[in-house]
């Protein structure tokens, strides 16, 4: 619990609220597989309840993005441009998308990071899109249905948090983009652009490759 709140409070001076919202859900997943004492999970998410009205007093422009949250149409001037932008242009792009360059997202500031979901969704097609989703939530359901066989609590553990961290993240990009959730600027796995965001999805599928028994076992097998 000390090493998670000292995680998300250096976010929090960092300003980066998504970060520190995925990794909060992520250290819920730690707590309950690990103890599974669901009245612990309640006071914890109680505590972060209190944070979070903190944080909208103390950072008024996260405030604001809650203030346009499902009424960006209200603000497509100012508070929901992006939003507002991306899901035009989504729906513009129709099943199977402009083509890959020729769509018109890319002039909205964060387009290839935060807004990335609405340029597949122009460009290659809202099929390729939900494609995409798709693939990102079935690589949760194998993290479940091999953390069962894994070798320890420990792999387990760590499977599924490096699932729920890709899930998460995902999650927040997907929804925030289009409304569903509020936009907290956070990257789609695989997707946004960044060096350094590519190495550390391709480190969390380590730590679920690690727990899947198969690969230790076809390795005795060999010696």
């Amino acid at each position: 619990i000390g090493f998670s709140a000292i995680c998300i409070g250096a976010l929090f001076f960092m300003g980066d609220f998504g970060t520190a919202c995925i990794f909060f859900l992520t250290f819920l997943i730690i707590s309950f597989i690990r103890s599974g004492d669901v009245r612990s999970l309640i006071f914890i998410c109680a505590a972060a309840v209190l944070g979070v009205f903190v944080i909208l007093q103390l950072k008024p422009y996260i405030a604001n993005r809650f203030a346009a949250w499902g009424n960006v149409w209200e603000y497509s001037g100012s508070l929901g441009y992006q939003q507002t932008r991306v899901l035009s242009y989504s729906a513009s792009g129709g099943l199977f998308g402009m083509g890959v360059g020729q769509g018109q997202l890319y002039k909205v500031a964060a387009s290839r990071s935060d807004l990335v979901f609405g340029m597949l969704c122009e460009e290659l097609g809202v099929l390729v899109a939900l494609i995409i989703a798709a693939s990102l939530a079935c690589l949760a359901l194998y993290t479940c249905a091999l953390s069962s066989t894994s070798r320890s609590t420990l792999y387990s553990i760590a499977a599924c948090s490096a699932a729920g961290m890709l899930v998460f993240q995902s999650c927040l990009n997907i929804f925030g983009a289009t409304d569903i959730l509020p936009l907290t600027g956070v990257t789609l796995p695989f997707v946004s652009m960044g060096g350094s965001s590519m190495m550390a999805v391709w480190g969390l599928l380590a730590f679920i490759k690690a727990s899947d028994e198969r690969t230790y076992a076809a390795r005795r097998k060999k010696t």
